[in-house]
């Protein structure tokens, strides 16, 4: 299915990194030819009754008028990178409780084909959106790691799928499609001890299905040597020039709490490029 509405939402403060990186989440809405919806969402802040001294009252509300200048930053690089980028694009704001964030913006992305997100290193609220996003919406997301903003490309040329043989990551292909069917170079990379005909014919089963969909994959193995999973993702793709990441989201349930597996959180906390991710 071609990717025509993406999501956006805007969080955060308006630092270097945090505006060129909604500058390139504009562009890849451009460059997919697809409308871009953001949202800019301002913690409501509860606070009870009390005797104010004059000081006080005066530091409370320049620190409201600093998130809400935060806030139109936030908006005004958008606005300003969808002008350029001559994008069908629309603004929203709000303002609502901080520990409701996640779940609202989780619901909004369930009208949109694809949520762009920019995201911070070794960041727990980042975490906890990426975490409601992905199971809580039911659409993929496309990570953007600010602390490498500056450098990322806004087509991706060379794409690598994170291949384990799950569901979950056949759900992230199917995601994909549009971005493999445009990419010059697509890699199905299993990170695997033992090269055994399971691995081998999971991988090339994968290849075939690609093809029939005019993408034309190489698949190939690699050892994780006593590192992690993640790690070697990282490592592998930085290492052969890797745009974007597709993968599924690594996970176990018990007693209905959602527990991170190693791989995700790894990508998560520091993506070494773009990150496609599905659950």
């Amino acid at each position: 299915m071609p990717i025509k509405d993406v999501f956006l939402p805007l969080v955060g403060q308006p630092h270097g990194p945090a505006l060129v990186a909604i500058e390139k989440c504009v562009s890849v809405a451009a460059d997919l030819g697809a409308r871009i919806t953001a949202l800019a969402l301002e913690e409501e802040v509860f606070e009870r009754p009390k005797v104010m001294l004059l000081d006080d009252r005066d530091s409370a509300d320049v620190g409201r008028s600093r998130e809400t200048n935060d806030l139109q930053q936030l908006l005004n690089a958008f606005t300003n990178a969808a002008s350029r980028a001559n994008i069908r694009a629309q603004s929203r704001t709000g303002k609502v409780p901080a520990d409701q964030i996640a779940a609202i913006l989780a619901e909004h992305a369930r009208f949109s084909d694809l949520t762009l997100l920019p995201v911070k290193p070794h960041d727990s609220r980042t975490e906890r959106i990426v975490e409601a996003f992905l199971f809580g919406s039911g659409r993929p997301l496309l990570l953007c790691p600010e602390h490498l903003a500056d450098e990322l490309l806004p087509e991706f040329e060379n794409v690598m799928i994170a291949w384990d043989h799950s569901a979950r990551a056949a759900r992230a292909v199917g995601d994909a499609l549009p971005f493999l069917q445009a990419a010059s170079s697509v890699r199905v990379l299993t990170v695997a001890e033992d090269k055994t005909d399971a691995v081998v014919q999971s991988g090339t089963a994968l290849v075939d299905h690609l093809r029939e969909h005019g993408v034309y994959a190489a698949f190939e193995t690699t050892e994780s040597r006593g590192s992690s999973v993640g790690k070697i993702l990282a490592s592998w793709a930085k290492s052969h020039g890797i745009d974007a990441i597709v993968m599924g989201a690594y996970h176990h349930s018990r007693l209905n709490e959602i527990v991170w597996g190693g791989v995700t959180k790894t990508v998560i906390g520091q993506p070494p490029c773009w990150v496609m991710i599905s659950h």
